[in-house]
């Protein structure tokens, strides 16, 4: 692709790192074919090419960007389908992420939408604002109906149970028998408060398989959220008090690993070194930490789990959540991981194509959310299976609330098939069953 940018303009590092990836664009139109909102709505700027059209006349310009611009650009669910499919390489993550930067430093939203935004930026990061903010939501519920857009939204997407306890800043988990490796876990901000479970499993299991597991003092928020409404000093911050206690523990004992249970944050913690390439002081901290963040699945295929069976026979659906699929790379070490855990495991049709959750965009895009999500639990149920199992709590929360089918983390049916408890969303067994 042919670019205009000036010479000053390519003296700015974000310029001349876009400018490389715009060259990089051969306008054939591969992303297309994979892209969500280009399959629902058949628009052209709607297709991660069309966007690359706009951010790049944006970028060219320095001009404030039009509401018709910004909503094409806010309609795109970052779900990085495009970067699988570019034949070029184009990397796609790093452009869009900029122009949101852009737009969130010079564009004015309606008030409304401001108000949403801050809510949200003000409560989710934190698993103490959040989990206050879950229990008034439950309360406010019956109001849900007569509340206008996201803010209804927010109060129905609140799932019943109550809110989590989160895991104590500074905890260490010893490693069952010989220590094997020691990793640091990302608790985690939103899945603390919606679904403890699924940290207490990561927990038992690795223990169980020699690791001493850490929630390094300090460490918080990956700084997703923040990123990728645009918000970058937030979202710099939150990254930043990661980078410190990491380093202090790699300074310290020393760590194997970083561990993530939710895909989104496993992409935004290994792109730590592109997002501190400029800082003198914490560039090679960022790198050394990205270097070691892995997915959860990633380090039980490294550690080798062994064969086993669950303790009754269950058939699981696989949702292959983006930041995973797409984000990480991670594609068949979850399914290899289950069925060597002895479930019978099967694939959606489609399973490309995101199921509408992106972090905040089934709150900030209800309508094409849950359009995504009606299409993706239609292929999932037609599968038959006894449970879906994913790896993000998002694309959970997203898909529970549209399905009769239980919805578990991958990671608790693991913990369960060796040897922890019954997930719970799967109810009680059969054989205690009336």
């Amino acid at each position: 692709m042919q670019t205009r940018f000036t010479e000053a303009q390519r003296a700015d590092p974000e310029i001349a790192g876009a400018e490389g990836i715009l060259r990089g664009c051969v306008h054939c139109g591969f992303c297309s074919a994979t892209c969500p909102t280009y399959a629902l709505l058949g628009d052209e700027l709607d297709s991660p090419r069309g966007r690359i059209y706009l951010i790049k006349d944006m970028l060219e310009t320095g001009a404030t960007p039009s509401p018709r611009v910004v909503g094409h650009i806010d309609r795109c669910l970052s779900c990085l389908a495009c970067m699988t499919t570019c034949p070029s390489g184009v990397h796609y993550m790093h452009l869009v992420d900029l122009a949101r930067k852009r737009i969130a430093e010079t564009f004015r939203r309606p008030l409304a939408d401001r108000l949403v935004r801050a809510l949200l930026l003000a409560a989710m990061p934190s698993p103490a604002r959040f989990g206050w903010a879950v229990r008034l939501a439950r309360l406010a519920r019956p109001l849900a109906a007569a509340l206008p857009g996201p803010f209804g939204r927010m109060l129905r997407m609140v799932p019943p149970a109550g809110a989590g306890r989160t895991l104590p800043d500074g905890a260490v988990y010893r490693a069952e028998g010989e220590r094997r490796y020691r990793v640091a876990l990302l608790a985690g901000c939103v899945q603390q408060v919606l679904d403890p479970a699924i940290n207490a499993a990561t927990i038992r299991l690795l223990t169980r398989v020699g690791c001493e597991v850490v929630v390094a003092r300090g460490s918080g928020c990956c700084g997703a959220i923040a990123h990728h409404m645009g918000e970058e000093a937030p979202a710099l911050d939150a990254a930043r008090r990661n980078l410190l206690a990491w380093q202090s523990e790699i300074e310290g004992e020393g760590l194997d690993a970083v561990v993530s249970n939710t895909s989104g944050c496993g992409v935004m913690l290994k792109d730590y070194g592109h997002l501190f390439r400029e800082d003198a002081a914490l560039s090679k901290t960022a790198s050394a930490v990205a270097a070691r963040v892995c997915d959860i699945s990633e380090l039980l295929q490294r550690i080798g789990l062994g064969e086993t069976g669950p303790p009754e026979p269950l058939s699981v659906a696989y949702h292959s959540a983006c930041a995973l699929q797409h984000g990480q790379k991670i594609q068949a070490g979850p399914v290899e991981l289950l069925r060597r855990a002895g479930f019978s495991v099967s694939l959606p049709a489609e399973g490309h194509l995101c199921c509408g959750s992106a972090g905040t965009y089934n709150i900030l895009q209800p309508a094409l959310a849950d359009r995504l999500r009606d299409r993706k639990i239609g292929h999932l149920e037609a599968l038959g299976a006894d449970a879906i199992a994913a790896g993000n709590i998002g694309c959970m929360v997203q898909l529970a609330g549209a399905t009769e089918t239980p919805v578990v983390h991958t990671v608790e049916l693991l913990d369960w098939a060796h040897g922890g408890p019954r997930p719970r969303a799967l109810g009680s067994s059969p054989a205690n069953r009336d």
